[in-house]
Order: C-alpha cells, then sequence, then structure tokens
C-alpha cells in the first residue's frame, strides 16, 4: 500500500488569468465540487493516508478548503440548514483519516523541482504523485490501479492513456516493450514529438508511483533552458543509467483541467453525469 502521495500546485496558472490571480484554478468547480477534491477522493479511495501539498504562499486557500470550520457549521444549526450542513459533512468525509502536510515552493521551477521539495517528508517511502489538472472518471481508482502493478514491479510507474494521432505533439510520449494488455516497460521518454516521429500514442498522464532513488536523480538533475527541473528529465536519466520503469494504461476516462477549453469540457461531461444536475444539463441543451 503507498501512504505517501504528492501533489504538487505551486504553478501560477496563468491559462486560466485574469481568475486565477485571485482564485487557485485547483478550487475551480467540477460540477458541484473544486478539482482538488476529486484527486483527494482518488488518492484516499486507494489508501493514501498523508498528502503532502507542495503550496506557493499564495495558495493558502487550498488547505483551508479541507480543514473544518466550526463557527459555520454553529450558524447553519442555528438557521435550521440542514441540507448545507451535510454538504460540509462531505468533506468531512473526505479529509477522514487523511493528514494533510503542505510545503512551500516560493518559485515554480519545474515538476520536478516541486515534488523534490518533499523529500525530507517522503523519507525512504515509495509515494504517489497527483498532478491536479488530470482528473479520472474510472469504477476502479486510476492510483488503485497503478499500486496493484506496484505490488509486484516495486519499481517506477507512469500512468499512461492512448491519445489520437493529431494529440500526439502535447504531450509526452513513451517508447516502450509491452509486457501484458496495459502493462509496459518503458523505453524512453519524449517530449512532445509530431506525429511521424512518436514511438507510440502512449501519453503520460499525471498520475506516478516513485521509488526513493527517483528523488537523487531529482537532486542531480540540472535544470533545463527555462531554469527548471522537470520530472520526465529525470526519469529519463534513470532509463539510460538501465533502470527499471513501468507505464500502465489505466481504465478510466481522462478528464483534462489544464486549459480553459479542457476544463469546460470536463465541467459539461461531469455533469451530463451527476444524478441532480445531468437531467437539467440534457433539457438546457434541449432548449438551447
Amino acid at each position: 500500500m503507498i501512504k505517501k502521495a504528492i501533489i504538487p500546485i505551486a504553478g501560477l496558472g496563468t491559462r486560466f488569468l485574469p481568475l486565477s490571480t485571485v482564485i487557485p484554478k485547483e478550487l475551480f468547480p467540477l460540477v458541484d465540487k473544486p478539482a482538488i477534491q476529486y484527486i483527494i477522493e482518488e488518492a484516499k479511495a486507494s489508501g493514501v493516508q498523508e498528502i503532502i501539498f507542495i503550496v506557493s504562499p499564495k495558495k493558502k486557500e487550498i488547505l483551508s478548503y479541507f480543514k473544518e470550520n466550526p463557527e459555520l457549521e454553529k450558524t447553519l444549526k442555528s438557521r435550521n440548514k440542514e441540507s448545507l450542513l451535510k454538504e460540509l459533512q462531505k468533506i468531512k468525509e473526505v479529509s477522514k483519516g487523511i493528514s494533510f502536510l503542505s510545503v512551500s515552493q516560493p518559485k515554480p521551477l519545474g515538476d520536478g523541482h516541486a515534488i523534490l521539495q518533499a523529500k525530507k517528508l517522503i523519507g525512504k517511502d515509495p509515494c504517489g504523485v497527483f498532478f491536479a489538472d488530470d482528473i479520472i472518471d474510472s469504477k476502479i481508482p486510476c492510483f488503485s490501479q497503478l499500486t496493484n502493478i506496484f505490488r509486484t514491479s516495486q519499481a517506477p510507474i507512469i500512468g499512461l492513456k492512448k491519445v489520437l494521432d493529431d494529440k500526439i505533439s502535447n504531450y509526452g510520449i513513451v517508447e516502450v516493450e509491452k509486457i501484458s494488455s496495459r502493462l509496459y516497460k518503458v523505453k524512453k521518454i519524449i517530449e512532445k514529438p509530431d506525429k511521424k516521429s512518436a514511438p507510440s500514442n502512449l501519453a503520460i498522464v499525471g498520475r506516478y508511483i516513485l521509488t526513493p532513488e527517483v528523488f537523487s536523480y531529482l537532486e542531480k538533475a540540472s535544470p533545463n533552458s527555462k531554469k527548471e527541473i522537470i520530472l520526465a528529465e529525470a526519469l529519463g536519466k534513470m532509463l539510460d543509467d538501465g533502470k527499471m520503469i513501468y507505464g500502465y494504461e489505466f481504465d478510466g476516462k481522462w478528464l483534462e483541467c489544464g486549459t480553459k477549453s479542457s476544463w469546460i469540457y470536463s465541467f459539461l461531461y461531469l455533469c451530463s453525469k451527476h444524478p441532480e444536475f445531468g437531467p437539467k444539463l440534457k433539457d438546457l441543451i434541449k432548449e438551447i
């Protein structure tokens, strides 16, 4: 069981300007709850007990979201707002059994640099990494699918999903050797190749299991031209050194939330599946 997970949320959110100047993009709603709550629910359902947020000084609101609010509860009780109290109770249930910690990353210096900030808190344990731009709608939590593979592999695992050929250049793509139905040995990681040179159509999704060895590679990594330390580049160095890394093509719907258009698509997709709002959305579409 992977009990610790890192969630980097220190990015500037520039693709969501101007709204992201006042609201962290991780708190943007997807139907009736923020994007970050979907991530926490997946982590908890997969057995994670400790969440380490990598935050910028301006994103303390995300930590506050999962804290109890006795004063608000008292006010709602005095006004007999039972339905609203039930909504607050849902957040309590999500947070129950999970400890939330945070480490500051004053400047966004790459996803690898963000993950490296959690090294002391992770210690010698394997850990998960969740990127909040990626929501996975699946019957079996995506991270649980990865942990099932880790039980026998005991090596880093990358979440993968097939993409259309005309979308390949938007993602990190892996060159692989197939082991079984959904399991692959990763041979190379190529960042945003054109479709003609891409070795596959398997894109990297923001779900990882990392072993402690990865942190030593991140520590030795040189910043790129943007002065950033990138996780994929550190993993690529591990592959060059003959280290084993697996990729797993998880079962589920990959919903991206990293741009305005992808967030709108994800919002509407999840809304269409919601028992209360789905029928209303369909009626609205007919009306329009």
